[in-house]
């Protein structure tokens, strides 16, 4: 036992983690937590790559298990522990019920000298009375052979002592007797305590190897989500740098579609210039302000699932602009022109889709533009004249997308402002 108890107390050594070690509680809330961030993982993955969508779904599980992993871990430590305690209370046990053995046996053993002392003592004893002559006929003779009444009284007492002597041998023979068989006594029940100590013993052996073996699985466990995590991490890593240069790819992009704008926002001041006396300019440049409610339509049936406004990037953490509002509707679903207008220019973007640009003229002195982005397909091309309600394009799920809907930015003289202000 004393070699077992040693051999698992360099087991329970062995697996300890380094750093402070968290109680089994502790590790079960931080399991919770991290469920909750899986829970919240497709809600912070928009505007994301799929890849790296899956590399952050898969570190975010492989986070969870390998916290899930270590309180498996503590809960294992926590019973090994009682369990080496339990070891120890019944190591002692087993160590006093031997001892009691021991002494039953030694006195059962001094039990049976004093018996074969009594026995021997009570031949002594009654050979020596007997080499004297049968008492009772002493006693006989002694009365023929008295003088006086004192010599027949003096003669009597020293038979009675004779007799006594005998007595007195005897009554310690069979005291001897009944304690030699009290301690015999003794010795079975105490037999039998330490074969009940030792079998239960042995039976906690078995536990004790078995959660040895569990926690060293435990700790293999731990070892193995580590090595996940880390691969995970790597992967997430890697996917989060090809999304940047997709993203510098997407602005580099965009930064020709604003020189494409800015020489549109020129021209079509330069039209108006041309036309300062035509109504419409006077409207715009030199009359009242147009009221812009109302002045484009929704470009598709659904619910504004995410809005316009600046926000901390749910993946690169940066404070940056969300640039539009996004529409939730289903794939297939029609895109209409939000007014009457001139496609800019259509393209594909690895990160906003099939996207689509439309010029819709001067408003009060500034040029807006209107982007639709993750689209099925395209309607109408590039330079295509379009009409206010017009068909130009379908709901998609193309590009950093999580789902069928429309991200719709509009753009005054290049730059992103509410939608809203204008439906």
């Amino acid at each position: 036992m004393a070699a077992v108890s040693a051999a698992l107390a360099v087991a329970i050594g062995v697996l300890s983690l380094p750093g402070p070690q968290a109680s089994a509680g502790e590790l079960r809330d931080k399991q919770k937590q991290a469920h909750r961030q899986v829970e919240k993982a497709d809600e912070a993955l928009e505007e994301s790559s799929a890849a790296l969508r899956r590399a952050t779904r898969a570190l975010s599980r492989t986070r969870e298990e390998l916290v899930e992993a270590r309180a498996e871990l503590g809960d294992v430590r926590a019973r090994l522990q009682i369990a080496q305690q339990q070891d120890e209370e019944m190591k002692a046990a087993l160590a006093a019920a031997e001892a009691r053995l021991a002494q039953a046996q030694a006195d059962v053993a001094a039990g049976k000298t004093a018996l074969t002392t009594q026995q021997e003592l009570v031949v002594d004893t009654i050979t020596d009375i007997y080499e004297q002559g049968d008492p009772s006929l002493l006693a006989f003779t002694s009365i023929l052979n008295a003088q006086t009444p004192s010599d027949i009284t003096r003669q009597r007492e020293a038979n009675s002592s004779l007799i006594l002597r005998q007595d007195n041998e005897y009554d310690d023979l069979r005291a001897a007797e009944v304690l030699l068989k009290v301690h015999e006594n003794e010795v079975q029940e105490a037999t039998a305590e330490v074969a009940e100590q030792r079998q239960e013993a042995a039976d906690h052996l078995v536990e004790m190897q078995d959660l040895t073996q569990e926690a060293l699985e435990a700790k293999e466990n731990v070892k193995a989500k580590v090595g996940d995590r880390k691969a995970a991490e790597a992967m997430a890593a890697k996917a989060k740098k090809l999304d940047r240069k997709a993203l510098a790819k997407a602005k580099r992009q965009e930064a020709r579609i604003q020189k494409l704008i800015q020489e549109a926002i020129r021209k079509a001041r330069e039209r108006a210039r041309r036309k300062a006396a035509a109504a419409a300019a006077k409207a715009n440049k030199g009359g009242a302000p147009i009221d812009t409610n109302g002045l484009l339509m929704r470009p598709v049936s659904g619910p504004v699932t995410s809005a316009f406004g600046y926000r901390v990037h749910p993946i690169y953490h940066y404070w940056g602009l969300h640039d539009g509002d996004d529409f939730g509707a289903p794939c297939g679903a029609p895109l209409a022109a939000v007014r009457n207008g001139k496609v800019l220019t259509e393209y594909y973007s690895s990160v906003w889709g099939n996207r689509l640009y439309l010029n819709v003229g001067l408003v009060n002195g500034k040029f807006i533009t209107v982007i639709y982005n993750h689209l099925s397909r395209y309607a109408v091309g590039t330079g295509a004249v379009v009409k206010r309600g017009q068909t130009i394009g379908y709901v998609g799920t193309t590009g950093w997308s999580t789902g069928c809907h429309l991200h719709f930015t509009v753009m005054e003289n290049g730059k992103p402002v509410d939608p809203m202000k204008y439906f």
